[in-house]
């Protein structure tokens, strides 16, 4: 699957493909900023002396401030310059991670998460609307498949980086985080130059006229804000990315913290099940929407959150060898993915008329309300009672959106199917 997409990215024009493979580098990099701290929580905790609690409120200050700065990066791609919101992004989010580098106190560092956040939040508002922009309707759900691939290799990147850098005499995890700290740096001056030299304006320009009428701000935002909460049915699916994010965070935030406590697994084996459980992530989202594609959304998502929740209630046991534990994380890696697909294809196919983007725009603000929740939550719970606690918590969330799915179905299955879309599991 990923050969065809890979192959038909080929026989796009040389701009469309140029925009493919630097959006794509754009996505791999700001994916990698988002799981800097998961691999090394334990280390953190002692070096900084608080708790995984803690700890957890500061991955949740970098999804908090990246779910507020959506919005005004979506502004300003739309109505003033994509490459200024990819450019501002990119290097507000390589400043971000810097910071972290460098912090001398976990003050610091929550600074750094919270610029981190900034930076990560103008990512989409820019990469779709120039994907979207720079290929034909023909290639336009590989050129996706490409990129959200691009994505998962990010999340998988930093416990392998990390890991091999601390274990080098001399080096910590400042320097790890720092070298991809310079990476994100080097890779948002290689696209702002090139973005501004070699890409079309009718690529790169906004494509959304001001406004011209003689509401006010506040009328207009209110009106927005209206239509946007018109429809229950994606309310309903924003409610389900929000729990489904949730869960998933969870997940990825404590599976190192897991099996080192759990399983005393040390944290080189750790951070590799954790870059494992996103590659086989990749392979979910391909399979997920080929089945999609094949089948309908409805039983995809169902299937894939049954499996989500009874392989995380496994693992919270503990009670089965190190090695399947290891396997079972990477086997949740693939199934949780699953249903990336096929809650987009809702998405669309509930979304009103000419209401597609701003019904993703709400799917987007509960996916990182999720994620802002999840790292301190289940941080508190690990802290309060234990890590297996916590992890039967995960399933028991992961239950919910079994069971807010089983009502979209039970709703829908008579709905005819749906066109087929990209997707990007978050």
């Amino acid at each position: 699957m990923l050969d065809g997409a890979l192959a038909t990215v080929r026989r796009i024009p040389r701009e469309s493909a140029l925009v493919v493979g630097l959006i794509s580098g754009s996505q791999y990099v700001n994916h990698m900023y988002l799981v800097l701290l998961p691999p090394i929580l334990t280390v953190l905790s002692g070096e900084f002396g608080v708790s995984l609690a803690l700890l957890g409120v500061a991955l949740g200050v970098q999804a908090l401030t990246n779910t507020v700065f959506q919005l005004p990066f979506g502004h300003l791609a739309d109505h003033y310059d994509r490459t200024l919101a990819l450019a501002l992004s990119s290097f507000l989010g390589a400043a971000g991670v810097l910071v972290v580098a460098a912090a001398p106190t976990f003050e610091w560092l929550v600074v750094g998460q919270a610029i981190v956040g900034v930076g990560v939040a103008g990512h989409h508002p820019a990469h779709y609307p120039l994907l979207t922009d720079a290929t034909s309707e023909a290639v336009r759900g590989r050129a996706f498949s490409v990129y959200n691939v691009g994505g998962t290799f990010g999340f998988a990147t930093p416990p392998v980086v990390i890991t091999a850098i601390m274990g080098v005499p001399g080096l910590t995890w400042r320097h790890a985080v720092g070298l991809l700290g310079v990476v994100g740096l080097g890779y948002a001056v290689i696209v702002t130059v090139l973005f501004a030299r070699r890409v079309d304006r009718s690529i790169t320009g906004p494509n959304v006229a001001g406004s011209t009428g003689s509401a006010s701000a506040a009328e207009r935002v209110r009106s927005e804000l209206g239509s946007l909460l018109a429809d229950p049915a994606i309310l309903v699916l924003a409610a389900l990315a929000l729990v489904a994010s949730t869960a998933n965070w969870g997940l990825s935030s404590y599976a190192v913290v897991f099996l080192t406590d759990t399983y005393g697994v040390g944290l080189d084996r750790a951070n590799l099940a954790l870059t494992g459980l996103f590659l086989t992530g990749a392979v979910g989202v391909l399979v997920g929407g080929s089945l999609t594609d094949r089948f309908s959304p409805a039983p995809v998502l169902l299937g894939s959150f049954v499996g989500l929740t009874a392989l995380v209630g496994i693992i919270a046991t503990g009670s089965v060898p190190a090695l399947a534990a290891v396997g079972l994380f990477l086997l949740v890696g693939a199934v949780r993915s699953l249903e990336g697909p096929a809650r987009d294809t809702l998405t669309q196919r509930l979304a009103g008329e000419g209401a597609v983007g701003k019904s993703f725009a709400i799917i987007t603000i509960g996916i990182m309300l999720g994620s802002a929740v999840a790292p301190p939550v289940f941080g508190f719970l690990i802290e309060r009672f234990d890590v297996q606690v916590a992890f039967f918590a995960v399933a028991a969330v992961a239950a919910l959106a079994t069971a807010l799915t089983a009502a979209i179905v039970f709703r829908l299955q008579d709905a005819p199917a749906p066109e087929p879309v990209a997707s990007e599991q978050h």
